[in-house]
């Protein structure tokens, strides 16, 4: 279960992606996330992904 609100979640995906995967598609192909709500949710707090820091900036 990934967390509801947006900050809970900024915090919860860049620790997974910093400490556990590689980039973010095999962070959702491995816990079956839908990138595309991911995104979304992260971009109502203006934060989107930058592959080149595997973050969410």
């Amino acid at each position: 279960m990934i967390p509801k609100d947006p900050v809970m979640l900024l915090s919860f995906i860049n620790l997974k992606l910093r400490d556990f995967y590689g980039s973010l598609e095999m962070l959702c192909d491995d816990m079956d996330i839908e990138r595309a709500k991911i995104e979304d949710k992260l971009s109502s707090i203006n934060y989107h992904y930058d592959e080149e820091k595997n973050q969410f900036v």
